[in-house]
């Protein structure tokens, strides 16, 4: 189980990301969809497509 210090929110993007995009691209859709920072502090969860 991995720790969260109390204040830090968790959010899950819904829908599928594509994972091939990288850290700057995920950021970027932190601020821009969710208005916020990406290094602020909160932690940001995205889920891949599963192949089958």
């Amino acid at each position: 189980m991995i720790p969260i210090p109390s204040g830090v929110r968790v959010w899950l993007a819904t829908g599928h990301t594509d994972m091939r995009r990288g850290f700057p691209s995920l950021a970027l859709q932190v601020q821009e969809v969710l208005k916020h920072d990406p290094l602020g502090g909160h932690l940001f969860c995205f889920r891949g497509a599963v192949q089958i």
